[in-house]
C-alpha cells in the first residue's frame, strides 16, 4: 500500500513535470457502461465511413487486451488553448491544429513519462497511447476523474473546459485510483443550440456522420449538397460545441512551444488561403494537422464554403 501510494504521487508529478495539464488514473478493466453505448452508437451508423470505429470491439473496450497484465490507466490532459485566433476575415481553422501535429509532440511526452516511471520504479511493462489506436481516450480520462463527457461527448472540466488533448499510458503497475467526477453540464443546450449541422442529436449523443470536422477531415469523396451553407465557414474542423460552452470562459493559453501557432494561419485572409500554392502550403504547414487532408482536401473544402 505504501508503494502504490508513492508510485502514484511520483507519477503524478512526473506528469506536471513534463508539461501535462492534469493526471488521473483508474483500474484497467472492461468498460461495461461503455460498451452498450458503443454497439449503440455502430448500429445507428453514427460513424459514417470511418469504418475504423467498429474495428477492435472488444480491445477498444479493454485495455487488458491491448497491454498483457495492465493494471493501471494513467490518462493525461494536455492543454492547447492558444494565445491568440484567427484573423477573422479568414476560413475557420480548429484551434488544435493551430501549431504541430499533436500525436507526436504527446507521444514523445507520454513515452517520457514511461521511461522516468521505468527508471524510478523498475520493470514496468506498459504503452502510450495517443487517438490512433482502439483507446477510448475521454471515457478512461471521465473514469479517471479528469473530467465528465459533456453534452457535445467531449470530456469538460470545471476548471479550464475541454480544450486540450488525451493522451493515455496502459501500464502493468497497481496504483491508487481516483474517482470519477459529477456532471456540471446541469440544464445547458448551449452546445445542442449552436451546432450548424445539429450533429448532436440528444444529449451525450453526436452523429459522428453529421459534424462538420468528420466532413472537412475525414470523409475522403465529395461533401454532400445538402450540407452546403451550413458549415459557417470551418474549412478544418469545428470548434462550435466548445466556443459556447460556458466551462471554456476559463480556458486558459497553453504553455507548450511546439504548439505555438503558425503565424501565417493567424493572419491568412480568405484571398490567402484562395491562392495559397502547393510549394507554400507545404513549406509554411510542415508537420501541422493540415497536412492530414492536404492541399487538395483543403482546397476542396474551401470552394465547398463560397
Amino acid at each position: 500500500m505504501q508503494n502504490k501510494s508513492k508510485y502514484t504521487a511520483f507519477i503524478k508529478a512526473e506528469a506536471q513535470r513534463l508539461g501535462f495539464m492534469s493526471c488521473g488514473i483508474s483500474k484497467a478493466g472492461f468498460l461495461e457502461e461503455e460498451a452498450p453505448r458503443l454497439e449503440r452508437w455502430l448500429k445507428d451508423e453514427r460513424q459514417g465511413s470511418m469504418g475504423y470505429m467498429a474495428d477492435y470491439f472488444d480491445k477498444r473496450l479493454d485495455p487488458t487486451l491491448l497491454v498483457e497484465d495492465s493494471k493501471s490507466v494513467v490518462s493525461l490532459l494536455l492543454n492547447y488553448y492558444p494565445e491568440q485566433t484567427q484573423n477573422p476575415d479568414s476560413y475557420k481553422i480548429s484551434k488544435y491544429a493551430y501549431g504541430k501535429d499533436y500525436h507526436s509532440v504527446i507521444k514523445k511526452k507520454t513515452k517520457k513519462l514511461l521511461r522516468s516511471i521505468r527508471n524510478e520504479i523498475g520493470d514496468v511493462s506498459g504503452r502510450a497511447f495517443v487517438d490512433f489506436a482502439p483507446v477510448m481516450e475521454k471515457a478512461w480520462a471521465a473514469k479517471s476523474g479528469l473530467g465528465w463527457m459533456g453534452k457535445n461527448a467531449n470530456l469538460i472540466t470545471q476548471r479550464v473546459g475541454s480544450f486540450y488533448f488525451i493522451a493515455e499510458l496502459i501500464i502493468d503497475l497497481e496504483l491508487e485510483y481516483d474517482h470519477i467526477t459529477t456532471d456540471h453540464c446541469g440544464t445547458c443546450t448551449a452546445c445542442i443550440d449552436a451546432c450548424p449541422t445539429q450533429a448532436i442529436v440528444a444529449p451525450y449523443i453526436v452523429d459522428g456522420s453529421k459534424c462538420i470536422s468528420y466532413y472537412t477531415i475525414e470523409l475522403k469523396e465529395a461533401l454532400p449538397q445538402e450540407m452546403k451553407g451550413k458549415f459557417d465557414d470551418w474549412a478544418f474542423g469545428c470548434d462550435v460545441c466548445q466556443d459556447v460552452c460556458p466551462w471554456n470562459s476559463f480556458s486558459k493559453p497553453h504553455q507548450e512551444p511546439l504548439f505555438q501557432s503558425y503565424p501565417e494561419l493567424l493572419s491568412f485572409s480568405r484571398k490567402d488561403w484562395d491562392e495559397i500554392t502547393a510549394d507554400t502550403f507545404d513549406k509554411v504547414f510542415t508537420n501541422s494537422p493540415l497536412k492530414r487532408v492536404k492541399l487538395e482536401g483543403l482546397k476542396r473544402n474551401i470552394n465547398f464554403l463560397k
